[in-house]
């Protein structure tokens, strides 16, 4: 823990100083940006592992910056804000980020989400490969890595692990709140849109790619990973 880098970024120069304080309490070690454009920079300088991304930022906001993170990196994202709308989160969750905490937050609260999303991206044991395949398919939770047709495919890891979940489950049924509950974890405050938001995205890049097996959504009940003999 005390090797992984977080980037704390909030123009309020208080709450940045106040989460880098709490943060650095944990173990972490933190580095803190105060604008748009110094984020970005500092997110190729510092190869951080999280990122805090507060989204009413001068010069570049955090939607755009979540835009250039993923231009280049899979490494997770959190975004922070004092707007609490649907539109929000869907929107922040369309360009990648794999959480949302909304101002007014406990300190508490944004670390547990933190080890709560590290916890998901890391790998669980180097000697265990979690990995399923399919025609065409294989999703390796071990090294984050989507292929489809024998190309790797860029996946933000919320997504991978979404896919993963109901791949190695075939043909179950699983609702929305219970793909909240199993996927997201306890720690997560998100509503079913999340879910279809995700869903969505996956569905974009897995269309037409095999006849064996495909992402179903159960009208009235939630979503499965339908295979065929």
């Amino acid at each position: 823990m005390e090797n992984t880098k977080i980037l704390v970024v909030d123009d309020d120069r208080h709450i940045n100083e106040l989460l880098r304080l709490y943060i650095e309490k944990e173990g972490f070690h933190v580095t803190s940006a105060f604008d748009g454009l110094d984020a970005v920079k500092k997110f190729e300088d510092y190869h951080p592992d999280l990122v805090l991304l507060d989204i009413m930022l001068p010069g570049m906001d955090g939607w755009q910056v979540c835009r250039e993170i993923r231009k280049k990196s899979d490494k997770p994202v959190i975004m922070i804000t004092a707007k609490g709308e649907t539109f929000d989160k869907v929107l922040g969750l369309e360009l990648g980020a794999d959480d949302y905490i909304v101002k007014p937050f406990e300190t508490k609260e944004v670390v547990a989400r933190i080890k709560a999303v590290l916890r998901r991206y890391s790998t669980v044991s180097e000697n265990v490969i979690k990995e399923v395949k399919y025609d065409n398919l294989s999703i390796n939770l071990t090294n984050y890595e989507l292929r489809i047709n024998s190309v790797n495919v860029d996946a933000p890891p919320k997504e991978l692990e979404l896919l993963y979940h109901l791949a190695s489950n075939p043909n179950r049924v699983y609702t929305r709140d219970q793909l909240l509950d199993e996927v997201w974890g306890f720690e997560y405050y998100g509503d079913s849109r999340t879910v279809d938001v995700h869903v969505k995205r996956l569905r974009e890049k897995l269309e037409g790619k095999s006849e064996k097996w495909s992402l179903k959504t159960v009208w009235g009940v939630g979503y499965k990973f339908e295979t065929k003999d």
